[in-house]
């Protein structure tokens, strides 16, 4: 030990030796980390409730991206009494693990979103979205009206096959019927028996107040209205909670 305490220096000054044996030790230990993973299924605890973003969802997903929403909102209630009382149980990690990638963000401009569905109506997403200060006085949000343009869904079946390769488990079925049904989502009136039966706990209407068409504002509402409602906090047990 006081041996090599003394002749320490010999690896310092020579920076190939170092180089190898500082590879070597940092193999070691990234080794050490990454091979217990392989021996388990997956590193998340599943949840009953989370499923896959139905179409007019992750079209709604892909604009909240688009738009940098993630800048300024977190989707993250992180496990302190403070962050519980105002906004609601601490997120899951199974909550985002559709996600690709997670919207958990860095920065709180606005309040965070992660349970935001449910908590306002359609109707005042759409007026917040199309001006901000008319609902909310000291809300720094730029207005985003110009999303009452028809929403592109041409590319939608492709969207759901690239998550695929992502690992989100959308069925050949999801997959044929996604444009019926992100247009049944989006609709008050359409028969939405087989939507329904895909998606759970999926809700159905006309998100923007506008049934003449489906627009991005629709998708974008759908989406912010789905935020925190997968997961039915009552029947999770605290072993399940601690456990992500």
């Amino acid at each position: 030990m006081f041996r090599f305490l003394r002749d320490h220096g010999i690896i310092e000054r020579n920076l190939i030796l170092m180089g190898v044996l500082t590879l070597i030790t940092v193999s070691i230990g990234g080794l050490v980390q990454i091979v217990p993973l392989f021996t388990i299924e997956t590193t998340i605890e599943r949840v009953e409730g989370v499923r896959p973003y139905t179409p007019l969802e992750l079209a709604g997903r892909d604009i909240y991206v688009r738009e940098g929403c993630y800048v300024c909102h977190s989707q993250m209630v992180r496990p302190f009494r403070d962050e519980a009382e105002r906004y609601g149980p601490y997120s899951l990690a199974a909550e985002s693990m559709y996600d690709h990638p997670f919207q958990w963000g860095s920065k709180r401009t606005g309040p965070d979103l992660a349970r935001l569905g449910g908590k306002y109506s359609d109707d005042w997403h759409a007026a917040h979205l199309r001006s901000p200060r008319a609902v909310v006085p000291e809300s720094v949000m730029p207005p985003y009206a110009f999303l009452d343009r028809p929403l592109d869904i041409g590319a939608i079946e492709a969207k759901l096959k690239a998550q695929r390769t992502l690992g989100t488990p959308y069925t050949d079925e999801m997959i044929a019927n996604a444009r019926a049904d992100l247009e049944a989502q989006a609709s008050a009136d359409a028969d939405a028996s087989g939507f329904a039966s895909r998606y759970a706990r999926a809700r159905q209407g006309v998100f923007d107040g506008n049934p003449r068409e489906v627009t991005e504002m629709d998708a974008l509402v759908a989406y912010l209205q789905m935020l925190g409602t997968l997961v039915q906090f009552r029947d999770v047990t605290p072993d399940q909670v601690r456990q992500q």
